[in-house]
């Protein structure tokens, strides 16, 4: 684990680039809110609206960031305004609340944007509860996420705007149908009646820290798509707030509030948070637990009990994550884990065929940015096919093939990021070799994904020369992909 954290590829530093300027924004959101005036809970409120508004908008333009950062307060702030006229009213506000995670989880059928805002919405709700917040706090409270909103697009968009052409950071799931056929209407459903249980538990465990219970069923289900996705995602939530647990014994503990290496802790937290969220998610909870460890320390409320209480509603939450995906309306693991290798392997295609446009003398072709698009697909990959190669899983013919076709399409991967690489260079040979590599590459992808994988052929030995080696590379494992995507049925690529 600790090998694919950090030695796994990071095209274009995305990664470190990410993270590096969300420290940045959320520190002078925090700034801004404590010079304007605000109390230490306006500054922790601020910090999270920063963090969301830099972790959660994903859109694939920048102009796309733009619009959705500005909408970020228009969602949060009615939602705000409920939470706190509810504050004293707990059958009207747990009704609310479960509204609000049903609205969030269905306005990501609308993409990206719609992801963002019903992240941003269901958030503001839970920091209500975080924060304990009333009717007279909300001047203040509508202040600090104005300016913490307006202090990370600063950032983003004036001092660090590195994006151009990029990908989106969250990828939407693949939709189907209408009405229950659709993934995030049966998300919602399921997201709300696992929320339901969490609250209802979570509430039997403690009275003050229910809503542990409610963001982590919430959480559970961002970024998942089916069934599978759902448990493992929630086994590995556990699995990071033990190790955050653990870790916070060893510092937030210790450091008992201290302002400095409070603050100090709190950097190193929220950027391994932005670093590792799209590698994994049992080290992103590590961070996300150490980070609410901090803040509870500076709040002055931190203890041993405390961490053990959120031991106990992570896991409340997790179960209901888990029956809701069992017993309400399930989205099963194969046609999600089939659509996201056909979408990775259309991508190998765009790859080549930019790469491609480049050797012939394009001069807006840029295949970089279907290089980092690749590697979230193929992180999308992983997580759908996490269940199938789980060492739980009982079906050892079905768990080898997943595993053959990970391994492969990571070896597709690393031959594009080198062709790309070796292409980029004005010395590079740019003969016609190499556009007929290319196009039988964009044929090798055709067949595989429209099921014709039978016709494809293993390419001849390697050449010498560093380009066509790797399009030789990638010949050969798109060949060799066509048997593990061949189901006997020809309907699945990692089916039955």
């Amino acid at each position: 684990m600790l090998k694919r954290v950090f030695m796994a590829p990071d095209p274009g530093r995305a990664r470190l680039r990410f993270a590096a300027r969300a420290v940045l924004g959320i520190a002078l959101a925090v700034v801004v809110c404590l010079a304007a005036g605000h109390s230490l809970v306006g500054g922790v409120t601020g910090g999270l609206a920063a963090l969301l508004a830099l972790f959660t908008v994903a859109d694939p333009t920048v102009r796309g960031q733009a619009v959705t950062t500005a909408l970020l307060p228009v969602a949060g702030m009615p939602v705000l305004a409920v939470a706190a006229a509810l504050h004293d009213q707990p059958v009207a506000r747990d009704l609310a609340f479960l509204a609000v995670v049903g609205a969030g989880v269905y306005a990501r059928r609308w993409g990206p944007r719609g992801h963002s805002l019903g992240v941003f919405a269901f958030m503001t709700f839970f920091v209500a509860q975080f924060v304990h917040a009333t009717v007279g706090q909300l001047p203040e409270l509508y202040a600090a996420v104005l300016l913490s909103v307006l202090s990370a697009a600063a950032v983003r968009f004036g001092a660090w705007c590195y994006e151009r052409r990029l990908p989106p950071t969250v990828v939407p799931a693949p939709e189907t149908g209408t009405g229950l056929a659709r993934v995030t209407t049966r998300q919602a459903l399921q997201a709300t009646a696992g929320a339901g249980f969490a609250l209802l538990v979570g509430q039997l465990v403690s009275g003050q820290r229910w809503y542990w219970a409610v963001g982590a069923t919430w959480w559970i289900f961002v970024n998942t798509a089916s069934r599978g996705e759902t448990l493992v995602r929630g086994f590995r939530r556990v699995l990071g707030t033990v190790f955050g647990i653990g870790l916070g014994f060893l510092v937030a503990l210790p450091v008992h509030g201290a302002p400095v290496p409070t603050l100090v802790l709190v950097a190193i937290a929220v950027f391994g948070i932005f670093y590792t969220a799209a590698l994994s998610y049992t080290w992103m909870m590590l961070w996300v637990t150490l980070l609410a460890e901090m803040l509870y320390g500076l709040l002055g409320v931190l203890d041993p009990g405390l961490l053990a209480l959120r031991l106990a509603e992570t896991g409340v939450g997790a179960l209901g994550a888990a029956l809701a995906v069992l017993f309400v309306v399930p989205v099963t693991t194969h046609a999600t884990t089939d659509a996201w290798i056909q979408r990775a392997l259309r991508c190998v295609h765009a790859c080549t065929a930019e790469t491609a446009a480049r050797l012939a003398g394009s001069t807006t072709a840029d295949p970089a940015p279907r290089v980092a698009e690749l590697e979230q697909l193929l992180g999308r990959v992983r997580l759908s096919v996490a269940p199938l190669v789980h060492p739980l899983h009982p079906t050892p013919a079905r768990k080898r093939r997943a595993r053959r076709v990970l391994a492969l399409l990571d070896d597709c991967a690393r031959e594009v990021r080198g062709l790309v690489a070796v292409t980029a260079d004005p010395e590079a040979s740019h003969d016609d070799r190499l556009a007929a590599a290319c196009w039988r590459v964009q044929a090798a992808v055709e067949a595989l994904t429209v099921g014709d994988a039978q016709s494809l052929r293993h390419a001849a030995d390697p050449p010498a020369e560093p380009a066509l080696a790797h399009l030789h590379g990638l010949e050969r494992a798109l060949a060799d992909l066509a048997e593990p995507l061949r189901a006997s049925s020809g309907s699945r690529l990692v089916g039955a």
